[in-house]
């Protein structure tokens, strides 16, 4: 009679052990880089950065640019980049403005409820058309989204007739960037609802799986079945609903529009991102480490801004983070 195996249970970790692997996870580096800069910037300040108010300013900031974030980690997982993102949310914001404001320069003087929905409407058309041109005729999305960029720029010029800040907006549209729902202003839990649908798709759906698979490699997506062409046709709408969203939240926020108000959120956005740990190849990165990326640029941005050093200054060290950030991503892919 054979002798009966019986299968040994595997010990479970030690404490030890699992500190080690909470150690090597990406976001808990990414955690503790933005706790050390927070108390960093807490002493050079003298408790100015910790304040209430400076707090909440923060985060308000923080808002419009994750929810573009949100919309080019999408893309940027397919191993797509979208360059129109800051382009996309200006055109939304001066548009709307222009629809919506009561200055006797504009005919329109629409609601502001079916202005909110033009603007939103807008962002997702442009983020589609570049998805089109990116999936169906194989273009170069870096070269797809610079055009589109310049096109987004110029139509918002001709929207705010040559240029000009447009004011004048409904009261009502104010919720939006200035109101609160009981202590909680509306930017920061739509934002919250955004990662939180964002980490839902990209976690818990097939949807997202196929991001992370066309990421990893669009060949072997297309061998097992998946139908690349929507998925980052898709992608690219979803990042102009992003930007949409933000050019509403911005609008709101100062009751004006001129074609300053968002510049640079492309970049912002591309930073944030790999900040965050996706990487620029694709197939990899988390919705929570883009959370951890656009607040630690917001913290850096915000802390210097109290330091008093100029934006040339400024630019010199978000550069340098991104830098730094795109040589750890080359290093983990070899």
């Amino acid at each position: 009679m054979p002798e009966t195996m019986q299968q040994e249970k595997s010990p479970s970790p030690t404490i030890k052990e699992r500190l080690l692997r909470l150690t090597r996870n990406e976001n808990f580096a990414l955690g503790v880089i933005l706790a050390v800069l927070i108390v960093a910037f807490g002493v050079m300040t003298h408790g100015a950065f910790l304040t209430t108010t400076n707090i909440r300013s923060l985060l308000l900031r923080s808002s419009i640019r994750g929810i573009a974030s949100v919309g080019q980690a999408f893309v940027m997982l397919s191993a797509g980049i979208d360059l129109s993102v800051g382009g996309v949310a200006i055109l939304v914001s001066c548009l709307g403005a222009s629809l919506m404001s009561e200055s006797s320069r504009y005919a329109a003087h629409l609601p502001m409820p079916l202005g909110v929905l033009i603007m939103v409407l807008v962002g997702i058309g442009m983020g589609a058309g570049n998805g089109v041109m990116v999936s169906r005729f194989r273009m170069s999305p870096l070269i797809v989204t610079l055009a589109m960029w310049q096109i987004t720029m110029g139509l918002a010029f001709q929207a705010t007739k040559g240029g000009e800040t447009v004011r004048y907006l409904p009261d009502s549209l104010a919720f939006f960037g200035k109101g609160s729902i009981g202590v909680v202003p509306v930017p920061i839990i739509i934002f919250v609802v955004v990662i939180v649908v964002a980490y839902l798709v990209l976690h818990h759906t097939s949807f997202g799986r196929f991001i992370y698979a066309i990421g990893g490699s669009e060949v072997s997506a297309i061998l097992s079945g998946i139908k690349t062409r929507n998925i980052r046709f898709w992608v690219y709408a979803i990042c102009g609903f992003c930007a949409g969203i933000a050019g509403v939240i911005q609008l709101s926020r100062i009751m004006a529009a001129n074609l300053m108000a968002l510049y640079g959120l492309e970049i912002d956005s591309i930073a944030a991102v790999v900040v965050g740990g996706v990487s620029l190849f694709g197939g990899r990165g988390s919705i929570i480490g883009v959370l951890l990326g656009v607040l630690i640029l917001s913290v850096v941005g915000n802390g210097m801004n109290i330091l008093g050093l100029t934006i040339y200054m400024q630019w010199i060290v978000k550069g340098a983070i991104i830098l730094i950030a795109v040589s750890i991503d080359a290093l983990r892919r070899r």
